[in-house]
């Protein structure tokens, strides 16, 4: 996007300034950052109660086989994602990359089986280069659309299920990665128990029509506060989730990003769906012989955040660089500065000291294990 292009604004764009959100630029989207709580209160809040956040920036896509097979959609997937896409099962999602020859990654995304089509979620920075290289690669075999009429709002937190249980009882049926169809306030929604703060919650597809009325709805229960930007990446940071641009791009592999969990055994073992996606012998030379770095937890010995791009050495004196921070702050829930970021090998294990440039001095961090908090998600 052009840096002097229009700011783009959601459904919910007027809710938010009705409820006196802090607006900021984000992705080419007017973004709310924090309302009047502020962020460690939206924070804490959604680790306690109920947190909505606006996530309509992202790109909703379908892919719709044009044979009617859905099996044709999932292997005409497959050719562009590391991920088992076959095996999915219907009304299930799950994490998907899309990866380059060099085995980087260009986005990371979900990808539900709805049945007779896929639907995917891309982030929104790359939702438009997501669609074309689609179009460009799957065109031929399957008709795609990038929804433009749709809203998505993610309901995240220990009470969110509850909050929705009184709009829709079955949503209780519902396991980590399912995805279902129901009405919320009479209008027809597409409900996936998934999300990106490490608790248990849902994100919802809405028609942008409707996408205010049963937003501001939702969030007359108790329960729920609006959640910005700023407590949403102090969220997924505590949950060990990668940001796109941040933690993750083109000149990272999988599992360079400790993200091999999302390479099921029928992409990467022995067989005929072994491989065939691009970067393929790349990454799985990497899973047989490693990487030479990796994706770590860092927790600061200190109070002070250690912020991304800070580079981190093996020694107090910054002689040998050790990688480089890319996700950092305050953790509120730990009551602790938290970062990630990318380590050579020879310094990944838990428990090794690294120490951060901040500012002229070298701060003492220490490798930890991912994610800082433990997840509540319904399994």
């Amino acid at each position: 996007m052009d840096d002097h292009s229009p700011l783009k604004r959601t459904p919910l764009h007027a809710l938010h300034v009705s409820l006196g959100a802090r607006m900021v630029p984000f992705a080419g989207y007017d973004m709310p950052v924090q309302y009047a709580a502020g962020v460690l209160k939206e924070h804490l809040h959604t680790r306690a109660a109920a947190g909505l956040f606006d996530v309509s920036h992202m790109g909703q896509i379908i892919l719709r086989p044009k044979s009617g097979k859905i099996e044709d959609a999932a292997l005409a997937l497959e050719k562009l994602v590391p991920v088992d896409v076959l095996g999915l099962g219907e009304n299930r999602q799950r994490y998907g990359l899309f990866t380059n020859d060099q085995g980087g990654i260009l986005d990371d995304l979900m990808i539900a089986n709805r049945g007779d089509h896929l639907f995917l979620v891309v982030n929104a920075a790359c939702k438009d280069v997501d669609f074309a290289h689609l179009q460009d690669h799957l065109g031929a075999t399957c008709d795609l659309a990038l929804l433009d009429d749709r809203a998505l709002i993610a309901l995240q937190g220990p009470r969110a299920e509850c909050v929705l249980a009184e709009l829709w009882a079955d949503i209780a049926t519902m396991r980590f990665m399912d995805v279902a169809e129901a009405d919320l306030h009479d209008v027809p929604c597409i409900i996936s128990r998934s999300g990106y703060t490490g608790e248990d919650g849902f994100e919802i597809s809405i028609p942008a029509a409707s996408a205010e009325d049963v937003t501001r709805r939702i969030l007359e229960h108790p329960d729920v506060l609006p959640i910005g930007l700023g407590a949403r990446d102090s969220l997924r940071l505590e949950a060990g989730l990668c940001l796109y641009g941040n933690d993750i791009d083109t000149g990272t592999t999988p599992v360079e990003a400790a993200l091999e969990w999302a390479l099921q055994k029928a992409r990467r073992a022995s067989g005929a769906r072994e491989g065939g996606f691009p970067g393929a012998p790349i990454i799985l030379g990497q899973f047989a012989e490693g990487a030479g770095r990796r994706r770590v937890g860092l927790k600061p010995d200190g109070k002070a955040p250690v912020r991304g791009g800070a580079m981190l050495y093996a020694d107090a004196q910054g002689h040998t660089q050790a990688g480089v921070v890319t996700s950092g702050g305050f953790g509120p829930s730990v009551d602790h500065p938290v970062a990630m970021g990318y380590v050579a090998a020879p310094h990944i294990a838990n428990g090794t000291q690294l120490f951060a440039e901040v500012r002229g001095r070298y701060l003492p961090v220490t490798v930890s294990s991912l994610p800082f908090i433990t997840p509540t998600y319904k399994r």
